[in-house]
C-alpha cells in the first residue's frame, strides 16, 4: 500500500503567534511557504469535524477575504464531486459569489 506524508511547520513568535507556515508533500518532492492554512479532519469514532486554522501575522485582511471568498467555491466544487448534490453546489456557489460581492472582492452581477 502506497503511503503520503503532508507535513507543516509552523514558527511562532515569542507569544506563539504563527510567522510562518512551511509545507510539503512527500509526493510533491518540494517545499512551499503559506500565510494559512485551515485543516478539516472528520473523526469517524466522535462522528465530528476537527479543525486546525492557522495563519501568520503578516497576512492582511484582504488576503484572507480572498482566500476564504476562493475555499467557498473549492469546498462547493468538492462538495459537488464528492455527493453528487448538484443543486445544493450550486447554492453554495451562489453564497460564495454573495460573499466575494460584499467584500469588494469580485463585481456584481
Amino acid at each position: 500500500m502506497k503511503k503520503s506524508e503532508i507535513k507543516f511547520i509552523v514558527t511562532l513568535d515569542e507569544n506563539n503567534l504563527p510567522e510562518k507556515i512551511d509545507w510539503s508533500a512527500s509526493d510533491a518532492n518540494e517545499e512551499s511557504v503559506s500565510k494559512s492554512v485551515m485543516i478539516s479532519l472528520w473523526d469517524a469514532k466522535e462522528n465530528n469535524t476537527l479543525r486546525i486554522d492557522l495563519w501568520t501575522k503578516d497576512m492582511m485582511v484582504d488576503e484572507m477575504k480572498q482566500f476564504y471568498h476562493q475555499s467557498l467555491l473549492s469546498m462547493a466544487d468538492t462538495f459537488d464531486r464528492a455527493t453528487g448534490e448538484t443543486q445544493m453546489a450550486k447554492e453554495m456557489r451562489g453564497f460564495a459569489q454573495h460573499f466575494g460581492e460584499k467584500m469588494e472582492l469580485i463585481a456584481k452581477k
